[in-house]
């Protein structure tokens, strides 16, 4: 290949081809696909609301991410679990070769103490690649976590709320397992987001949601999607877009990559057919909404070990030869394997009761504080009402199932009296030619 100042002798076309497909691909999980997904899968009368949750966080954690989070996440150490803030923008910087500073691993003991085990992460592509690869990462975390608030949250205060986690909540779990902080050298497993993506935005959205409040009891006894082949679009999306979500966390277009994607296929549809079956034991058919549930849950499931093996379960199963194709400390190994693998399981335990710990503090903390100044759930007049009380806008020209229309809305109430006046001076013609 021959080298010019696009294609720098250590640029892997290849390498960067995947990467920025794989990082496509994630993008496409949350829009179109979470954003048709919520859209679809509420009650008609959240189905705006829902959808624009999702396409604001995608939107808002960009900005923020290139202006100060990306380099909290991967960039040089400040502390143990966080990196230096800093902007990601200028083309100097961006157009330089990718690498995780504070990823070099050294010997603790021994006669090698002091020297490199693992040698910092440099990677076939420009930083650019690897800002926008792990900017989707970071804004599905936040519209999973919206998933737990809809329906209900002021928008106002998701709004405020976004960049706040981002900052203060995400960061610190990438950094720490993922960018050189202390997770990540102690050698706890996080193949593609196991706990920086589902567990954290899973234990947030359940704290967020505490602190929020619940939906109407009107909504909670009946909450029917809107659009089930939506629902459908939208989950379809989801899946193959899952294929960059773990397809791409090797940071290369090598084996490991091909495991995960297949990995990924097998465990969504495995999940889909099992949920399937059990309606069909259960209650005697099959349901939609209950395959999409079914495929997500493998989809989740597999994400953390596909390209080693399973959640926690991966303290005990992890296996040697994949763990060296990802892992700094060396001679890492699940507790069945022996030869100190026993300690990994301790790595992985710890390693999640520190990104619950810190979920549970830091989510309530910031929600408490945006609690002082805007009400972090909608009042009762938009909640009976929706989307039309909040954004002055509906996702179909229909009314029904109970739900009110705002008639303060859109000159209603003026096009109702007009109509009124129009029928007496009509009525009153009639009479007056009758007699």
């Amino acid at each position: 290949m021959s080298v010019t100042p696009v294609t720098p002798t250590w640029l892997d076309k290849g390498d960067n081809a995947w990467q920025m497909t794989a990082a496509t691909l994630v993008g496409l999980q949350s829009v179109p696909g979470l954003v048709i997904l919520y859209g679809s899968i509420v009650k008609k009368k959240w189905a705006v609301n829902s959808a624009f949750m999702a396409l604001y966080a995608f939107a808002a954690v960009l900005i923020c991410w290139v202006a100060w989070a990306y380099k909290m996440a991967f960039g040089k150490r400040l502390l143990p679990l966080w990196g230096k803030a800093g902007p990601a923008l200028y083309q100097k910087y961006l157009v330089d070769q990718a690498t995780l500073p504070s990823t070099a691993h050294y010997f603790k003991h021994g006669a090698h103490a002091g020297m490199i085990e693992t040698p910092m992460l440099q990677l076939a592509y420009p930083i650019a690649t690897m800002v926008y690869f792990q900017f989707v990462f970071a804004a599905i975390t936040l519209i999973l976590l919206a998933g737990s608030l809809l329906g209900r949250m002021n928008i106002l205060a998701w709004m405020i709320f976004v960049p706040l986690w981002l900052t203060f909540s995400y960061t610190v779990g990438a950094f720490s397992l993922w960018g050189g902080g202390f997770l990540f050298h102690w050698g706890v497993i996080d193949y593609s987001g196991g706990y920086v993506i589902h567990l954290s935005s899973g234990v947030a959205g359940f704290t967020a949601a505490y602190w929020v409040g619940p939906r109407l009891t009107k909504d909670r006894e009946r909450f029917p999607p809107n659009n089930i082949l939506l629902t459908l679009a939208g989950a379809g999306l989801l899946w193959l877009g899952w294929a960059g979500f773990n397809g791409g966390d090797p940071y290369s277009a090598n084996i490991d990559a091909s495991m995960a994607v297949l990995n990924t296929n097998i465990a969504a549809a495995a999940s889909l057919l099992t949920w399937t079956i059990i309606d069909v034991l259960v209650f005697g058919k099959p349901s939609v909404i209950g395959a999409v549930q079914g495929m997500i849950t493998g989809l989740v499931c597999i994400t953390p070990g596909a390209g080693l093996l399973g959640g926690l379960l991966t303290g005990l199963f992890a296996e040697p030869t994949l763990c060296s194709f990802f892992l700094v400390v060396t001679n890492s190994r699940g507790a069945i394997y022996g030869s100190g693998g026993g300690q990994q399981f301790g790595r992985q335990l710890v390693g999640g009761l520190f990104i619950i710990g810190w979920n549970i503090v830091v989510t309530s903390i910031i929600l408490v504080v945006i609690g002082i100044f805007v009400s972090l759930r909608m009042p009762d007049e938009q909640l009976v009402v929706g989307d039309d009380a909040v954004h002055g806008e509906e996702a179909y020209a229909l009314w029904g199932d109970g739900e009110k229309f705002d008639m303060t809305k859109h000159g209603v109430e003026e096009r109702i009296k007009s109509d009124e006046e129009t029928v007496y001076e009509t009525q009153s013609k009639q009479v007056t030619v009758e007699i």
